[in-house]
């Protein structure tokens, strides 16, 4: 091992066993230079690497010191263990944040996809200029429902090696994951049905639910350890529920991944009510850490898990690829799909077939991995330098996005008008539930390269935050 590795892992070492703790002064680069008989040089790519990584920080004038640990939530006791909504209307608030993140003038804290110079744009375009001049008229016909066999049969390949046995033909292509999810919903629901959602959850599931004419049934869910199964356990004894949305693996916006147990005992407590799970897993492989954590569906034994995902978050956003490994419900969801939007482009989905065949995929996810690390430790410290102290930062093994509490007197979507016109988007509690429970959170965006720019961003917000504060203490 290189000795800038070896110093790296000392220090990270210490500060886990609290040898250092957050806000401690590091010995300087000279005398740990003394200490370890190491270079100079040596010594400052150490530090400069654990900065990068969010173990440290360093202060003009001052030195290195222990960066913060980010805080982690807790649930308010105030919030309701479970929300029941017959109908569900906030639809139009969504649009209205979606759309005023494709501003080109605006910071895109609120946006829901990493930036996109992460993702291997040459590569890919070589695949699709390999595949366009191949392109044949019968491709079109090859590629409808469920999908290119090739790619199929790579995603099948890809759970084998997590060991979950799923067919090439349980899978079908869609556009992007949204349609995979609606498609699932709509497959085992009918208006009227009683749906459960994590609160707070993917604005998409109350979207689709909203779409639907159904009824949703909203379970608190735990910061660092999810949806609550008690409360589950307890709803599907009273109620009539047909289906449950979830994510499994760094949920979104919570970033919070369940543990295995957890997911074991998710799935028998759905089967033994004969309830669906629709599995959103499209950031299943933007885990940080060494293995990949499994889905939920690896835990099934009745076929009840519709596993959905897509590569819209990891490789392209731009090709709205996705799929849903349907088990049983594979010929509804392909009959479905005909009806609405026939089937997913072929050309994008001969692409990714091309470019997974390169075998360039895992080194792609690795580098993405590790960078997503990074930016998201960088933002993190730049929130708590500019964030008032009464706010918290949830934190997670994986992902991009940082769930931040607000003290109660600030409203985030108010927060989220007043930063929209200083030019800075972010995502607003009230997205992500069909209540008000979350009115004084928000979910900002890490993925994106850290600069100048955005650090001004983070300062202003910070400001306005402090503003806000400011104007309810003068009236209370």
């Amino acid at each position: 091992m290189a000795k800038y590795l070896q110093l790296i892992e000392k220090i990270q070492q210490q500060i886990d066993r609290e040898i250092w703790l957050p806000g401690d002064k590091l010995p300087s680069l000279r005398e740990q230079v003394a200490q370890s008989g190491m270079s100079l040089m040596t010594v400052m790519h150490a530090y400069q690497v654990l900065e990068s990584q969010g173990w440290i920080l360093s202060r003009p004038q001052s030195g290195y010191f222990v960066a913060p640990r980010a805080e982690f939530l807790s649930q308010p006791a105030s919030h309701q263990k479970v929300q029941l909504t017959e109908s569900v209307d906030i639809n139009d608030f969504i649009f209205e944040v979606l759309q005023a993140c494709r501003d080109p003038g605006i910071v895109p804290f609120g946006s829901a996809f990493p930036d996109p110079e992460l993702f291997p744009q040459r590569q890919l375009m070589r695949s699709l200029t390999a595949v366009s001049h191949s392109l044949k008229p019968a491709d079109a016909l090859n590629n409808l429902p469920p999908g290119n066999e090739a790619l199929r049969k790579t995603l099948a390949q890809r759970y084998a090696l997590q060991g979950i046995q799923v067919s090439p033909e349980e899978i079908v292509i869609t556009n992007g994951a949204m349609e995979a999810l609606n498609l699932s919903l709509q497959a085992v629901t009918k208006p009227g049905d009683w749906v459960v959602v994590e609160n707070p959850c993917f604005y998409g599931a109350l979207q689709a639910i909203e779409r639907l004419q159904l009824k949703a049934v909203a379970i608190a869910s735990h910061p660092q350890h999810g949806i609550d199964l008690d409360e589950l356990a307890s709803t599907l004894a009273r109620l009539p529920v047909k289906a449950c949305w979830m994510m499994s693996n760094q949920q979104n916006p919570l970033g919070c991944t369940l543990s295995r147990e957890k997911k074991r005992d998710l799935v028998a407590l759905l089967e033994s009510y004969q309830v669906t799970l629709i599995e959103d897993d499209v950031y299943s492989e933007l885990y940080f850490g060494s293995e990949k954590p499994l889905p939920a569906k690896a835990f099934e034994k009745q076929d009840t898990v519709l596993h959905c995902s897509s590569f819209s978050k990891n490789l392209v956003a731009g090709f709205r690829v996705g799929w849903v490994a349907a088990g049983k419900h594979a010929q509804r969801i392909q009959r479905l799909q005909l009806m609405s939007t026939i089937s997913t482009s072929a050309p994008m989905q001969l692409t990714l077939a091309n470019y997974l065949g390169t075998r360039s995929y895992d080194s792609h996810l690795r580098k993405l991995r590790q960078k997503l690390e990074q930016r998201k430790n960088l933002a993190r410290q730049s929130l708590r330098r500019h964030l008032p102290a009464s706010a918290k930062i949830n934190d997670s093994q994986g992902g991009y996005f940082l769930w931040i509490e607000l003290p109660p007197e600030v409203n985030s979507t108010e927060l989220y008008y007043r930063a929209l016109q200083q030019k800075i988007s972010i995502a607003p509690g009230k997205m992500f539930s069909t209540g008000e429970q979350y009115a004084n959170y928000f979910r900002f965006n890490a993925a994106w390269e850290w600069n100048e720019e955005r650090e001004a961003a983070v300062a202003t917000l910070g400001g306005l935050i402090k503003e806000m504060l400011s104007l309810t203490q003068r009236w209370s």
